[in-house]
């Protein structure tokens, strides 16, 4: 049995920020920025979405779903509240920054945020299901399943992975993208040029219709960096930007 990774929270001051992981992901992915954001005072909680983090890669898409994800945002936000704490603000890689852009245009009470290679402004190309079903063979590799039974898990992957994608580019376009208006807080934006993944020019565009409404964006574009913000090349740079953003927000 593989040790998988756990939701964790750092407590280290009054002001808490929450991140949310990528779709294939772990509260792993943003480890790496939570140390950085405790040492300088303040408190992190990465949970985990529904179905991930499991043994079974099969689990994301048998027990996940837009709405289940969506509910785990709001219990993520609730949860730190019921500990007292008042000054919130939400990030998200990839995944993780949809539902951190819905949170922040439905609940007014929270300070800020925003996402890192997030594809809010969704597009016809990307090969999120392509690396799911890569790193679901690693992981079933490890297992020590025969080979018979490997295969036949992921020819059933590859349908359920493209029809849940596909529900959560439905879930983008007919819930978040209409509350986009409501956003009111200053909005932060991370992408990398050489995005793998999703479309990269998706980061500006947002950028551009986010502020034709009024909003303050803070937008920072990394033009030699992949999809994983967080741990690839750029994350010394974004590390300090998410630091410089939220000195702004929290007053």
């Amino acid at each position: 049995m593989l040790k998988q990774p756990k939701p964790f929270f750092f407590e280290h001051g009054d002001q808490v920020v929450i991140l949310l992981h990528a779709y294939s992901g772990s509260a792993n992915d943003v480890r790496m920025l939570a140390r950085v954001l405790e040492r300088a005072n303040y408190s992190v909680y990465a949970p985990q979405f529904t179905g991930h983090a499991t043994d079974d890669p099969r689990d994301i898409v048998t027990q996940g779903s837009p709405a289940k994800w969506w509910e785990d945002t709001q219990r993520a936000i609730s949860f730190v509240r019921q500990k007292g704490y008042t000054k919130v603000s939400i990030f998200g890689l990839s995944l993780g920054g949809l539902f951190a852009t819905l949170a922040l245009a439905d609940d007014p009470a929270l300070l800020g945020g925003g996402i890192f290679s997030s594809p809010v402004l969704p597009t016809a190309t990307t090969a999120v299901a392509d690396m799911f079903i890569q790193r679901s063979q690693q992981l079933l590799a490890r297992q020590h399943l025969d080979p018979t039974t490997q295969a036949q898990i992921l020819t059933d992957l590859k349908p359920a992975v493209a029809a849940q994608l596909t529900a959560v580019g439905q879930f983008t376009k007919t819930v978040i993208q209409p509350q986009l208006v409501h956003l009111t807080r200053p909005y932060f934006i991370a992408q990398g040029g050489q995005d793998a993944l999703i479309d990269a020019t998706g980061a500006p565009r947002l950028r551009d219709q986010l502020q034709a409404q009024g909003l303050p964006v803070d937008y920072h574009w990394y033009p030699t960096a992949g999809h994983v913000l967080t741990v690839n090349t750029a994350h010394h740079q974004l590390e300090q930007a998410v630091l410089t953003y939220l000195k702004t927000i929290y007053k």
